[in-house]
């Protein structure tokens, strides 16, 4: 069953374009983690907050790229990953033209 992983954390920027260009290669390499199937990257300047949104083949690729994801993230120097795993509802997802398959 398709797995939606929830990832935020406390974040100083940079924001927007700049956070585009310096993210690209990492951007790039999440493509290729196993189980891997999209990801809505998420960011609020304001909050200071960034993160994103994964769906992943099952639970199994879902807990391990959160667990290397968050690795990844403190030793950026982020504290406090905050990561949750939700079971997708396909048909009421269908009905509200969820970016699933």
């Amino acid at each position: 069953m398709k797995k939606l992983l929830q990832v935020d954390f406390d974040f100083e920027g940079p924001f927007g374009e700049e956070m585009a260009e310096a993210l690209a290669g990492l951007a790039e390499s999440i493509n290729n983690e196993p189980g891997f199937i999209w990801k809505i990257w998420t960011e609020n300047q304001k909050e200071q907050l960034a993160g994103g949104i994964y769906l992943f083949e099952d639970e199994k690729t879902a807990n391990a790229y959160l667990k290397m994801h968050s690795a990844r993230l403190q030793e950026m120097g982020i504290k406090d990953v905050r990561g949750r795993i939700f079971d997708v509802n396909m048909p009421l997802s269908t009905i509200n033209n969820g970016p699933i398959s």
